[in-house]
């Protein structure tokens, strides 16, 4: 699939439930991979869907350059509510959420999901 995404825009990328949220930094067309800044991870709750799901800020995290195909344009009026709940929940927490290992734990089930795109 041909996919046009430009500098700045937000995609996403999803594995069980879960999806990795992160801006653009850069398009590597010739490489057909994507440049990205992780921004937050959103977990479905197992324990009660209507919970909405947990946010774990990935702003502090490492970049991605990650194949192009797995991506998927986040729209606007699903980023910007999870942004705000993000934000909420940042004061109300008194240490950092795991980020990198859920970063970590996220990437890993994602390539193992995906192996032939990354041959």
């Amino acid at each position: 699939m041909n996919r046009e995404f430009q500098p700045h825009q937000i995609l996403y990328l999803e594995s069980g439930g879960a999806r990795l949220y992160a801006e653009a930094i850069q398009i590597v067309k010739s490489r057909q991979l994507a440049w990205v800044r992780p921004i937050m991870l959103a977990s479905a709750s197992s324990v009660d869907p209507s919970l909405g799901p947990t946010l774990y800020d990935m702003r502090n995290g490492a970049d991605l350059l990650w194949p192009i195909a797995l991506f998927r344009p986040a729209l606007d009026t699903e980023v910007i509510p999870l942004l705000v709940q993000l934000e909420v929940h940042q004061t109300d927490k008194l240490g950092p959420p795991p980020a990198a290992q859920k970063l970590r734990a996220f990437v890993e089930q994602v390539w193992l999901d995906h192996q032939n795109v990354f041959q």
